[in-house]
């Protein structure tokens, strides 16, 4: 017996990078247009990503600082890809939904925290 396959996984090549490209765009585009929390971490990224290469003092400094934007950005776009999913789902009250959803909430704000304490390590020395 095989395994059933999925009929967008038999892309090779540029086709697939190139439709990689698409999905990504759709993703940020979406993203962006759906979700203010998402909104406002770019808005702070296009600020704080200058500033990391700005006064970082070394490649590590800034690569870390960077990094630690960067973090808040994918976490926000998994919590938000979680919550639209659930939603999909039922847009009831349910526990499972609930926990799946604080869950996601927990890793954006450990993210920001990471953020943060990456930052004032950096910047305090």
């Amino acid at each position: 017996m095989t395994e059933p396959v999925s009929p967008y996984k038999g892309k090779t090549g540029l086709r697939r990078l190139l439709n990689a490209i698409g999905y990504t765009w759709d993703g940020l585009r979406a993203a962006f247009k759906h979700e203010d929390a998402f909104r406002q971490e770019v808005f702070l990224a296009l600020l704080l990503i200058p500033l990391a290469l700005y006064l970082g003092s070394t490649g590590v400094e800034r690569a870390l600082m960077i990094a630690a934007v960067l973090g808040v950005l994918m976490v926000e776009l998994l919590n938000s890809a979680v919550e639209a999913a659930v939603d999909r789902i039922s847009l009831e009250h349910h526990l499972l939904i609930k926990r799946a959803k604080d869950m996601g909430s927990a890793a954006v704000m450990i993210a920001l925290v990471n953020a943060v304490v990456v930052w004032a390590l950096v910047l305090v020395g």
